[in-house]
């Protein structure tokens, strides 16, 4: 039997290991322990771990095991995903979860390779490797070597960006560019001297477990030993100054002055940091440090060369300009004045090859100006894709920051949002060309879901107008299990051409929702209103009279009045209060402005017309202006007990939240994965409750079960008089007439829930007949089972890539975005008016002491 307990050992701050089998272990870190059950709501959850941990939620994620597979980690990313943890624990009173943040290390940054199939060599300043077991960094002779004992964090770092840069050092006589690496056991240890006076030299011991190449180099005037060894080049043959910076969690390089002017680098280690993130960065730049060697090296063509330059740039910290760009030849010299720093490179037709010429690796400038070259569009979109992989809602501001922490390009806003969109488009396809797809998609869904309606139309331009979507299970639900209820309602999808999800949605026996089909629109309008309702009634048929409910605001009871014959509209409860406070100003008497709303609501929910008028007199002892806005928001189609449609008071649904909810994860996405991600939601829901109803034994669904039970629990003492074989009088504290042909009692308990009242049942307990067969057929489990009876079929190849031989009337644009009107200012601006007739004071020259000018226009001389 499953516990209704489970206690998760959330771990964090360790490191996964591989065993000889496959299989990972979790070492090291701290645990806490949180409890859960089927309650947990998974954002509450996480909130609580980032608090225990202290960590950016937005940046962490949830992994665990399952009981019997260590070999493969499971994400919980929503509330399915938590209860399947839980069922998968069922019979345990603990669980194992790891806390995974964005400042973990990511192997797929350290596995990254250079875009050139030749993996690239040293800079041209490295020296012959030697097999001195010491990294030593160059220093002023001048100064005494300042000695810093680093981390274990930083040195595992520098460790992994060693083991990093073995691989592609090279001896300055090496010509060929063949790589020259120096092999040491795994698990190797390099213990570096300290206290020596003509080199800055880092204390620590090194270790390397996951490399099996380590290399170590001995003092020369360009190290190589670390994965950024322009992070510690001291001023040289180059001239460089060391002002990298790596933010307040990680090491930055700082320039110290002694005491004769000459500077030395000083590394400061955040105890707080971590090396892992970081070490992962810098092999990054060693592989960008390296990918220009000099003459000779060859490259596929001109724009690898070009790539492989900008990288070169971004690594060294300069800039350059392109004199000669072209597909057959490249020539670039440094941005700055009089700087020496010249490539360049041509097409070699015997070889095939682009290949380098010329080029004078000296910059006299200094060789940092500050700035990095600036980033194209392309190298932009691969750095922030990666970054998009790890955290889909990376926020534009943090991407930029990260950029200059880790690159040094300063970014503004905008060109990251153009790069968040190309990065985008690359991971999920281009927002514009999944336009293209939706005439391919509306027919998947009809083939893959038989009886389904799925229709879009398109404005003279061909740009996007309006798409429609009902599927199968969704009206056959509505039609043989649901009450005849219709709700609206709309919500932006807060997208790139700030589409519109229009809505409507029933509800299930139990009063849940269950959405009947939605649509998305350019802009939401009278007339994209009109256009769904039209499509809502050719795809529902129905001869049942349908109960409409909408937001008064919206102003749909002329569009639904028109297109569905006997309809009912009503007002949303929910808007109806939320504009009720809105248009609450004062002054207020009696009970004060605090009643109002519940005297409003109990106007709203008063099965008859007394307490109806009660409620309203209350409201106007209160407020006079807010009686007259009540009487003035059409109460027949809000009141229970001047409504003539379906009742629906006592449902509060918030559909538009629902569907939010659904595609909070998904709005950046092209709009066809948009789409089929409700359809998942659709479809898991139906499932869902599918198989939650599979086991009820009752004749009425649960919840209307123990309410008829609660009902005739209070018909104790009550006195049954007959009128004849269909009218009764029942006394209890009142009198209260049934009729049981109409359905009906005097209480109108009946009328408004579907369910016989205690008056009802007293009724049948007297002439010996079965209440069950006297309540609404929509809350039997029969009709709710028949609800969910129909499944949403799954989707494949919905990634599949618009044709490109499709066809001038296939073509779909995107919507052309409208700007939105602003919101009317909540003061009006106060204009300044001159009165008519009113003498202006006269100019007076503080020079001359005449009138009619100042003194700038003086012409007095001076």
């Amino acid at each position: 039997m499953a516990r209704e307990k489970l206690i998760l050992i959330c771990q964090s701050g360790g490191e996964f290991v591989s065993n000889n089998d496959g299989s990972l272990q979790y070492s090291g870190g701290e645990a806490h322990a949180v409890d859960v059950n089927r309650g947990t709501r998974f954002d509450d959850l996480k909130s609580e771990i980032a608090e225990l941990w202290n960590c950016d939620i937005k940046k962490m994620s949830i992994k665990y095991f399952l009981p019997s597979n260590k070999h493969t980690l499971i994400t919980v990313s929503n509330d399915k995903d938590l209860q399947r943890l839980i069922d998968f624990y069922g019979n345990s009173v603990t669980a194992d979860v790891y806390i995974v943040t964005r400042e973990s290390v990511s192997q797929d940054v350290l596995d990254m390779n250079g875009s050139r199939t030749n993996q690239t060599v040293v800079a041209e300043s490295a020296n012959r490797i030697s097999s001195t077991p010491a990294i030593n960094f160059p220093a002023t002779p001048a100064a005494a070597s300042p000695v810093v004992n680093a981390s274990p964090s930083f040195t595992a770092s520098l460790a992994a960006a060693a083991a990093a840069a073995a691989a592609t050092l090279v001896d300055d006589d090496n010509t060929n560019g063949t790589p020259t690496s120096i092999a040491t056991p795994a698990n190797s240890t390099s213990v570096i001297p300290v206290g020596t006076t003509d080199s800055f030299t880092i204390a620590a011991d090194i270790t390397a477990p996951c490399s099996p190449k380590m290399v170590t180099t001995s003092s020369s005037p360009v190290p190589a030993a670390s994965a950024d060894d322009a992070i510690f080049e001291s001023v040289g043959q180059q001239k460089r100054t060391a002002s990298w910076k790596f933010g307040v969690n990680g090491f930055s390089i700082v320039s110290v002055t002694d005491g004769v002017g000459q500077k030395i680098c000083t590394v400061s280690q955040d105890t707080t940091s971590n090396g892992e993130d970081d070490a992962g960065v810098k092999k990054l730049i060693t592989l960008w440090k390296n990918g220009i060697t000099g003459v000779g090296q060859q490259f596929s063509g001109v724009h690898e060369f070009r790539d492989a330059l900008r990288k070169y740039s971004i690594a060294h910290h300069f800039m350059y300009i392109l004199k000669k760009n072209e597909a057959s030849r490249a020539t670039a010299k440094c941005r700055a004045d009089g700087c020496t720093w010249r490539i360049h490179a041509s097409w070699v037709p015997t070889t095939q090859t682009f290949t380098i010429k010329r080029m004078n690796k000296t910059h006299t400038c200094g060789g940092n100006i500050g700035k990095c070259s600036p980033s194209t569009k392309n190298w932009l979109a691969s750095i922030i894709r990666d970054r998009l992989q790890d955290s889909p809602h990376y926020k534009p501001k943090d991407i930029a920051d990260e950029i200059c922490r880790d690159f040094g390009i300063e970014l503004n806003y905008s060109q990251v949002w153009r790069g968040v969109e190309n990065a985008r488009a690359q991971l999920q396809g281009s927002y514009k060309d999944a336009y293209n797809q939706l005439p391919w998609f509306c027919e998947k869904i009809v083939e893959t879901n038989p009886g389904s309606i799925c229709n879009f139309t398109t404005k003279d331009d061909l740009s996007f107008q309006h798409l429609f979507l009902s599927f199968h299970a969704s009206l056959f639900g509505f039609k043989n299990g649901c009450r005849p209820i219709l709700f609206l309602d709309s919500t932006p999808l807060k997208s790139k051409y700030q589409e519109i999800l229009l809505i409507a949605a029933a509800v299930d026996g139990e009063d849940s929702m269950f959405p009947v089909a939605f649509a998305i629109v350019d802009v939401e309008n009278d007339a994209s209103w009109h256009w769904f309702l039209v499509q809502l009634k050719s795809a529902v048929s129905t001869s049942r009279s349908i109960t409409f409910v909408s937001d008064k605001e919206k102003g749909l009871k002329k569009s639904v009045s028109e297109i569905f014959e006997n309809a009912h509209h009503g007002y949303s409860i929910r808007h109806l209060v939320d504009n009720f406070k809105k248009s609450l100003k004062g002054p207020y008497h009696g009970d004060g402005k605090s009643s109002l709303v519940g005297n409003l609501l109990g106007a709203a929910h008063s099965p008859r017309l007394d307490g109806f008028r009660k409620c309203i007199q209350r409201i106007k002892n209160v407020s006079s202006e807010a009686y007259d806005w009540v009487m003035q928001s059409d109460p027949e189609c809000w009141a229970n007990s001047l409504f003539k449609g379906e009742q629906y008071s006592q449902i509060n649904l918030k559909i538009a939240e629902t569907f939010n909810n659904w595609i909070v994860e998904v709005r950046e996405l092209p709009i066809i994965q948009k789409i089929d991600a409700i359809r998942c939601k659709m479809m898991e829901l139906i499932y869902e409750r599918r198989v939650g109803a599979s086991d009820w034994s009752t004749l009425l669904i649960p919840s209307k079960e123990e309410r008829l039970k609660e009902e005739i629990s209070k018909i104790d003492n009550f006195k049954v008089l007959f009128s004849s074989d269909t009218m009764f009088e029942v006394h209890d504290n009142s009198i209260n007439v049934v009729n049981i042909d109409q359905w009906d009692c005097s209480c109108q308990g009946w009328r408004m829930t579907g369910l016989p009242c205690r008056h009802a049942i007293a009724v049948f307990n007297c002439i010996g007949r079965n209440l069950y067969d006297y309540c609404s057929r929509y809350f039997m489990t029969e009709s709710f089972q028949l609800t969910y009876s129909e499944s949403i079929n799954p989707m494949p190849n919905i990634g599949k890539p618009a044709s490109k031989d499709s066809s001038d009337k296939d073509q779909v644009h995107p919507p052309r975005t409208q700007r939105q009107p602003k919101p009317p200012p909540t003061q009006p601006k106060r204009k300044r008016s001159r009165s008519k007739g009113k003498v202006q004071r006269p100019l007076h020259c503080s020079k001359c002491k005449g009138e009619g000018h100042n003194r700038a226009s003086c012409k007095e001389a001076s």
